[in-house]
């Protein structure tokens, strides 16, 4: 069964910040990469620290941070921001 792609509140409201042409850009590679995978943990990387648990995917200079919720078979973005900024709170 593949896995279905879910951007949460936050991550939606940070691709609307963006630069109208990059937010299409990562929403548009988002819905091609990660919706329908059948192992979602296959393409990201395991985050460790404050993030355990929840995986990191690139796209370019943009990193959306997810959550993989295997009995929904859900991957849920989190937040979605550039590389320098993202894992800074």
């Amino acid at each position: 069964m593949a896995y279905k792609l879910v951007l949460s509140d936050d991550a939606l409201k940070q691709l609307k910040k963006m630069d109208r042409h990059v937010g299409l850009m990562l929403a548009k590679d988002l819905k091609k990469r990660l919706d329908g995978l059948e192992h979602p943990r296959q393409f990201g990387k395991a985050l460790v620290g404050e993030y355990k648990g929840l995986w990191r995917y690139r796209v370019g200079n943009y990193r959306v941070i997810c959550d993989i919720i295997d009995n929904k078979m859900v991957i849920l973005a989190l937040e979605v921001g550039h590389r320098k900024e993202i894992y800074k709170k």
